[in-house]
């Protein structure tokens, strides 16, 4: 496995949406999640991890290591058989190898060739057994800065679907979609070194993220997300694998307000973004 990080990371990525939907909840007819006490959007971390693994495999496109583990239309029976069959070996139903030696290997084998996994884990101990790691990278609910607004707009379609829809007096197909006019959404994140020696990840590995974080929406565009951009990446790098200083007062150091309070934000100059110095033992970068 390649030498992991030695040194405790936070960051801050600040993006914005304007026109689209951020992240629609299928449990409320997709509408943009929110907090229903407060009003704030509010958009899950699995939400950004799937954008981090797009741009992960379209980036890489298939160099060793950078394989992606939980993708559109993968089995991932099969993709752990991979690595009994690296091995020589045959899987028993939901059971690593009884030789611990066997059973490290298989677990460090998919570690080494998926970066999903040494970025955020898995649990693979599905049918075909690959055991379980915890990921070194963790990110929390992204939330807007304001309260947003749930806009419903109406659109319509010119073709029908077929010729009794033709029959219409109209002939066109009616239909709805959900925005967010505009909204500033903050997300906060860790890397811990602890757990990134369980998986191997490594100093590439952190560029590869936030390099993925600064771009994860140049490739993600679609009708449904309007326009989505990463204003912000704030990085605080420890000189430490402890620690030196606490997460909650790293991010507090970083404010985010609307310049006039009087009127709805439409954009990202809106806002005023206030940073005050790290302290001790902390290095505090701005990377975009």
């Amino acid at each position: 496995m390649s030498e992991s990080i030695k040194n405790r990371y936070e960051f801050v990525v600040l993006y914005d949406v304007e026109n689209g939907n951020p992240n629609g909840d299928p449990d409320a007819g997709n509408l943009p999640r929110i907090d229903y006490e407060t009003g704030n959007g509010i958009v899950t971390d699995v939400c950004i991890k799937r954008k981090v693994r797009n741009f992960v495999e379209i980036t890489k496109d298939g160099k060793k290591g950078f394989d992606i583990y939980v993708k559109d239309g993968s089995i991932l029976n099969n993709t752990n058989k991979k690595a009994y069959d690296a091995f020589d070996l045959k899987p028993e139903e939901k059971k690593l190898p009884k030789d611990d030696e066997q059973a490290r290997k298989i677990t460090e084998f998919m570690c080494e060739n998926f970066y999903d996994i040494r970025a955020f884990g898995a649990v693979m101990t599905t049918k075909v057994n690959c055991g379980q790691v915890r990921g070194p990278v963790q990110f929390g609910f992204s939330k807007s800065i304001d309260p947003i607004v749930q806009q419903e707009v109406s659109i319509t379609r010119i073709a029908v679907t077929d010729e009794g829809d033709k029959a219409a007096e109209s002939g066109h197909t009616m239909g709805k979609k959900f925005i967010v006019p505009y909204g500033l959404y903050r997300m906060e994140g860790y890397i811990s070194p602890y757990f990134a020696r369980q998986t191997g990840f490594s100093e590439e590995d952190k560029d590869v993220l936030f390099d993925a974080l600064k771009n994860m929406f140049e490739h993600d565009r679609s009708a449904a997300r309007g326009n989505m951009a990463v204003r912000k990446l704030f990085v605080f790098k420890h000189d430490t694998e402890l620690g030196n200083a606490q997460a909650h007062k790293l991010f507090e150091t970083i404010s985010v307000k609307r310049k006039d309070e009087s009127k709805p934000a439409r954009s990202f100059t809106d806002y005023e973004v206030t940073v005050t110095a790290a302290p001790a033992g902390v290095t505090a970068t701005e990377l975009m």
